[in-house]
């Protein structure tokens, strides 16, 4: 089936179709660097590398965009806090996004540019606007006149009137005088004295917010390109303002595509530092594994809201986050299932047979046919646990040595892996590392060191052997009181903690 996606522009979803066919270029909007990723960036980010994964797997070549926002007002004020120099500040962040984003096993951009690097392309493209009547000069700034584009507000569905009444409320005098129009909006802000700027044909100063999204979406994509994407709280204004400007620019659509996805909330309210309930992604992760994070961020529909819940204690300090740590659950069923299939003995496999299960044989179709619907990622998680279902039921008679299997059905099985790797990007890590870090870290949660749950396993054996089975329960009886559960099997015992 060919791939649909909602269109913020049409509000409706579409048969995508790629401009040059067989290629796909994406522009999304990536982070302001002045703090560590939030689980809200996270969230997006996992998103469109799902995006991306698919088209790829689709067999689409695909030009991933993703741009990073390195001058701002709020990285010159965490400067100032700081006491460093900008430039300090974005590389810090930089590199701290780089890293989140390798641990949530998100794929690099394919072209990562920077403001920094791309104030020629913001000058030229400011320069087009007033030379074309859309922008004028204002004592050192630079505003588009959103009265001069017709289409203004085509994204976001709202009225320039609308739009104007509420522009007139947020703006001090100051700023009502310098501009025609309350909702026109800065391309170039002039410097005050003693302020950080750069040298431009309309004095020292720094470009607005949303032109640096159009000149380098133009720069490496073209005037008009496939996919735009970013959060929910871009539509307006930043992307109803990258249209307008860009647009007004070339005279040509810009985005054929404009997908967003939902935010994350926390009691019905949009995570937000200024509403307390803002975490950023690595605080969280002495709680759960990166990689679960990753799975709660596919639990609903990418448009939907996506809710966070927390647990503290009577201090007010955070425990724990319910809703990942079941995410994590999930995870450990991926890799444990994954450790059953290894475990069946290559005796209990029989090359003559050819029977495979449905949900084996025809997941990696299954999953193409969920996210070519919209990106719908609950249906493709419901898709992807049939499938460890049945590889469970398919692997665990077999390494018991009650049944032998078909070689074909175990090939199907570990090719479905490493389709659920390439294409959701789960599964990824060494079964046995993650799990023992999982085990590890729950333990410690309970005041309590593997190497002391190894010995009492010991002591376990030893009085089994001496068929001293009262000795031998009280022991296991005594680690299920620390939630620790024992599992005997012909390998040995093991142990988890759930």
């Amino acid at each position: 089936m060919p791939l649909t996606l909602y269109d913020t522009l049409s509000a409706r979803k579409r048969t995508f179709e790629p401009l040059k066919p067989g290629h796909v270029g994406i522009y999304v909007c990536g982070v302001t660097v002045y703090d560590y990723v939030h689980i809200g960036h996270a969230r997006s980010a996992t998103v469109f590398d799902v995006m991306v994964r698919h088209l790829r797997e689709s067999g689409f070549i695909v030009t991933y965009v993703r741009n990073i926002t390195d001058i701002d007002d709020k990285i010159i004020k965490r400067a100032l806090e700081s006491g460093e120099e900008t430039a300090q500040v974005a590389e810090r962040f930089i590199e701290a996004f780089r890293q989140d984003m390798r641990v949530l096993n998100l794929l690099p951009a394919d072209i990562e540019p920077k403001v920094s690097e791309h104030l020629q392309e913001i000058y030229q493209l400011i320069s087009e606007l007033i030379e074309k009547g859309y922008a004028y000069q204002a004592e050192g700034d630079v505003y588009f006149s959103v009265s001069r584009f017709p289409g203004y507000g085509k994204l976001s569905h709202r009225s320039l009137v609308s739009l104007a009444t509420g522009a007139s409320g947020r703006l001090n005098d100051a700023e009502l005088e310098r501009k025609r129009d309350p909702v026109d909006f800065a391309l170039w802000k002039g410097a005050k004295p003693g302020e950080l700027g750069w040298d431009s044909p309309w004095g020292r100063g720094r470009p607005g917010w949303h032109i640096e999204c159009s000149a380098m979406s133009m720069r490496y994509l073209g005037e008009t390109f496939d996919i735009h994407g970013g959060g929910l709280d871009l539509v307006f204004p930043h992307h109803e303002n990258e249209i307008a400007q860009s647009e007004a620019a070339t005279g040509k659509p810009f985005a054929n595509f404009w997908v967003h996805n939902g935010f994350v909330e926390v009691a019905k309210q949009k995570m937000s530092k200024s509403l307390g309930n803002f975490f950023t992604a690595r605080e969280c992760y002495r709680f759960f594994e990166p990689e679960a994070l990753r799975y709660f961020a596919l639990t609903v529909h990418y448009r939907a809201p996506l809710n966070l819940d927390w647990v503290v204690d009577e201090a007010g300090r955070v425990t724990g986050f319910p809703s990942i740590e079941e995410a994590e659950r999930r995870v450990e069923y991926i890799y444990n299932t994954q450790l059953r299939l290894k475990a069946v003995s290559p005796k209990r496999i029989r090359e003559d047979a050819v029977e495979i299960p449905e949900e084996i044989a025809l997941f990696p179709e299954r999953l193409a046919a969920a996210l070519d619907d919209d990106l719908n990622l609950p249906v493709a998680l419901a898709v992807t646990h049939e499938f460890l279902k049945q590889v469970n039921e398919l692997s665990e008679p077999a390494g018991k040595r009650k049944i032998a299997i078909a070689r074909k059905a175990v090939e199907a099985a570990e090719n479905g892996f490493l389709v659920l790797g390439r294409v959701l990007g789960l599964g990824y890590d060494d079964p046995s590392r993650f799990l023992s870090r999982v085990r590890e870290r729950r333990a410690k949660a309970r005041g309590i060191t593997p190497e002391q749950i190894e010995k009492a396993i010991d002591e376990r054996i030893a009085a089994r052997k001496k068929r001293d089975f009262i000795q031998a329960d009280a022991i296991r009886s005594r680690l299920a009181e620390n939630g620790i559960e024992l599992m005997d099997g012909p390998e040995g015992t093991t142990w988890h903690i759930p």
